[in-house]
């Protein structure tokens, strides 16, 4: 793992660093540039999705990145459309050609999208692919607990991980404690919120001055602390550089407190009981 980051173990075996850096919207050549300097900095997990369109981009920072494969964790993840088996193995299987890699580090189903009520099917292909090499880790994003409970009902195998929205205004805290329980470990999309006002809030200014570090620095450390793994996404090398020195400092009990304290409620509309994403 890269210098000062820590290293997570999934249930699984497989080692992740504690932040990853997100992808969503950096396609085609600005893209690959801004990713490799992410991973110039010191990021080794790259997330991506069939759905961004950009499993090609992050095959090509792959290949020019000076940093050895075997040192990288590749994520993608399987849109609601390919949930059915076949179907769902054939995507994996295009998702690594797109990408022109030979397997994935980790692989997620995107959304459960319970009224189509396939995502047993597609977590069925998806042990089938780890089975024949193409996945390293398989996962989940968004899947509530009575999703993950049939998954391992039904097939006996538990994800490694599940990506859900986490958040100071969304904090999560039942599905925390049910990961944990379950030994899943809990990643946070749009971890600061997408640059809601979550980066003007003044409770968390003060708490930034305290510590001489940026809004985002402290929304960062907050996860770290509350367990999650963030996966945040950043353009400029500032800012990518920024949200890696978490590490070197802790939060108290109370500044905790007063962050999570925020919660209320998701910012997007996007309840994984109702919502189905394609």
């Amino acid at each position: 793992m890269a210098e000062n980051i820590p290293e997570v173990i999934l249930n699984d075996g497989v080692k992740i660093p504690g932040i990853g850096f997100g992808t969503y919207k950096m396609n085609g050549a600005e893209g690959v540039e801004g990713m490799k300097k992410a991973i110039d900095l010191g990021y080794r997990l790259l997330d991506s999705a069939f759905n961004y369109e950009n499993e090609g981009a992050v095959g090509e920072v792959v290949r020019q990145t000076l940093v050895p494969r075997e040192e990288l964790i590749v994520c993608s993840k399987l849109p609601g459309r390919h949930h059915a088996y076949a179907e769902a193995l054939n995507t994996i299987q295009e998702s690594l050609y797109r990408g022109g890699l030979d397997y994935y580090d980790l692989y997620l189903i995107h959304w459960p999208n319970p009224r189509v009520d396939l995502y047993v099917e597609a977590w069925q292909a998806m042990i089938e692919a780890r089975k024949r090499g193409y996945i390293r880790s398989i996962g989940v994003c968004n899947f509530l607990p009575e999703h993950i409970d049939r998954l391992v009902k039904e097939t006996g195998v538990k994800p490694s991980l599940n990506q859900i929205e986490l958040h100071p205004f969304f904090n999560q805290e039942e599905m925390r404690r049910y990961h944990a329980e379950q030994g899943i470990v809990t990643e946070s999309w749009s971890p600061l919120g997408r640059a809601s006002r979550l980066l003007e809030d003044p409770r968390i200014g003060s708490i930034a001055e305290a510590h001489d570090k940026s809004i985002s620095q402290i929304i960062l450390r907050w996860h770290v602390q509350l367990g999650a793994l963030p996966i945040p996404k950043a353009s400029s090398t500032e800012h990518q550089l920024d949200n890696l020195r978490i590490f070197d400092f802790e939060l108290t009990a109370d500044e905790m407190q007063v962050i999570s304290s925020l919660n209320s409620g998701r910012l997007w509309n996007q309840d994984p009981a109702v919502y189905e994403e394609f």
